[in-house]
Order: structure tokens, then sequence, then C-alpha cells
């Protein structure tokens, strides 16, 4: 048992993510209550504005529950410089409406993916030469750290980056980058299971290279058959995302067990938001988001 670690879902696993797509999502109080049915802690932000954004009517529906809200997802195209204050603007919103109702949570930035037709396209199957040139990661550097430096300053709260795949932060190399070029003390490290196993890492050993700095855990699931038959079928980021990459707890590759075990080494004290990405409208989240809470009982936490 790992006590000091707390469960959240997020609405990303019933289909509200921040894309444009078709298909309609669940009524935000139908979504907190099956959270809180399935027996999580604690909830993501999700897509500004699917949450109440006014903190007093936000945190008496979190009460309500017994939730907790610990996280939002910002995400902002970090390679354009003129991308970079409306991005810092969407954090600084976010943060304050986190501060209000949750001091200890933490802002969780990424670039903005799905904004670059290549990076969408070849999600899974990234070249090292479809990345970022030098320049380009100096300005992607320099406006994560101006987000987070601001974000601290204002509210207090700690920033996190999500490496992501169709983003320019995919693979364990430009994630590595990424760390190289942040200072530590403003930049931690979420790590996500399934967008790390697809974007061709091992999140076992991500957690034992980058320790301290992950200060945010998603717990993802990455089905080994969609994942080759999308790179054989050269599907984008989004038509794998709807075809069931990232299934339900356990019934992937990623090694749960050994991740729990890694995260007891480390004595870690956060969260783990268990994530499933799914398209609006399809399957049963509910449903599947009790099957993943039961799975993590079943192996220890």
């Amino acid at each position: 048992m790992i006590p000091a670690i707390k469960i959240a879902a997020a609405p990303c696993s019933w289909g509200v993510l921040e894309f444009d797509l078709e298909g309609k999502n669940p009524p935000y109080a139908q979504v907190l209550d099956e959270m809180s049915e399935a027996g999580y802690a604690g909830t993501e932000l999700g897509d500004w504005g699917f949450l109440p954004t006014d903190p007093a009517k936000l945190s008496r529906e979190l009460n309500a529950r017994n939730l907790e809200i610990m996280a939002a997802f910002v995400p902002v195209a970090f390679a354009e410089p003129g991308a970079h204050e409306a991005g810092l603007t969407n954090a600084l919103k976010t943060a304050r409406l986190l501060s209000a109702a949750n001091a200890s949570s933490v802002i969780v930035l990424a670039d903005d993916n799905g904004k670059n037709p290549t990076r969408t396209t070849m999600a899974g199957r990234i070249a090292p030469e479809q990345g970022l040139n030098k320049k380009q990661w100096e300005i992607f550097a320099a406006g994560v750290e101006k987000t987070a430096r601001a974000v601290l300053k204002e509210t207090g709260l700690k920033t996190v980056f999500h490496h992501h795949c169709g983003g320019f932060v995919e693979t364990p190399a430009e994630t590595q980058m990424l760390l190289d070029s942040t200072d530590p003390g403003l930049v931690g490290l979420c790590l996500d299971t399934g967008h790390w196993t697809y974007g061709g890492g091992d999140p076992s050993a991500a957690l034992k290279k980058y320790g301290q700095r992950i200060r945010h855990v998603h717990f993802k699931d990455c089905d080994p058959k969609v994942a080759e038959q999308a790179r054989a079928g050269h599907w984008d980021y989004f038509q794998t995302i709807k075809n069931g990459l990232f299934c339900e707890l356990g019934q992937g590759t990623v090694p749960f067990r050994e991740i729990i075990q890694g995260l007891q080494h480390l004595s870690y004290p956060g969260w783990i938001v268990v994530e499933q990405d799914v398209f609006p409208g399809l399957g049963n989240p509910g449903e599947s988001a009790s099957r993943n809470r039961a799975y993590l009982h079943k192996i220890g936490i």
C-alpha cells in the first residue's frame, strides 16, 4: 500500500478532451458522480468550462462528492513565440481557479498538440528530423519557464510539463531536451505512462531516471495491438485514440505493479491520476472508470 498517494480521475476519461471533436460530452454532474461512485478521491479540471469556473461553486460540487481538485491541463503552442502571451493568460486564469479551490494543485503544461499536421500524423513514430531545431527549442523552453515562473509568483502553484503524443515533446529524447533546457526548480515532469509508452519509451525506466523531478503521474495503459495497427496503417493521433490505443488499465503493456514499486521507493508524495482518453460519446466511461479503480485496488493502491 502507498497511503500517501491518492487516486484521482480526469474528465478526459469521459471524452472531455481539449480538441474540437464530434460527439456529445456528458454533463459534469454525471461525471463527478461516477468518479465518486467508483472510489476516486479527486479529479483534474478538464477542458476549461466543463467544470464550474466559479471557485465557490466548483468547491461546493467537489465537496458534495468528497472529491478534491489537484491539477489542470493547459496546452500552449510553445514553439510559436506569438502564442506565449495567450498561453500565459490561460495558465494564470486556470491557476487562480485551482488556487482558490485547492492550494496544493499543480498546473500541467503541455505543447498544444494537434496544431502541427506532421506531428499529429506521425504520432507514435516520430523521427529526429521531425522535431524542433536549436532556436525553436530555446523559444519553447523560454516560454515554459516564463509561464511556470508567473504561475508560481502569482498563485504559489507549481508547474509540471506533460510529454504528449502529437506535440513537439513526445519522445524520450524530446522530453530529455525539454528537461535539460528548463530550471528543475520551476518545471517538474508529469509522467504519463501511456503517452510515454506510445512515444517509444519505458515508463519504469523513466521513473528511475527522472526520480524526484516527477511531481505528477498519469496512469494510462497502451494497447500494443492498436499501437501496431496504427504504425502499420499510418494512422494519425486522433484515429489511433478513437480506435482504443489507451485501453483500460491492465489490458495493455504498461507494468503498473513495477511503477507502483518505483513510486514507493521514491516516497512519491503526489497524486496518481487515472486517464483513459476516449472520444466523446463512445463506450461506457463510468463502467471503465470503475474497472480501472478496481484494478488498482487489486494491485495494492
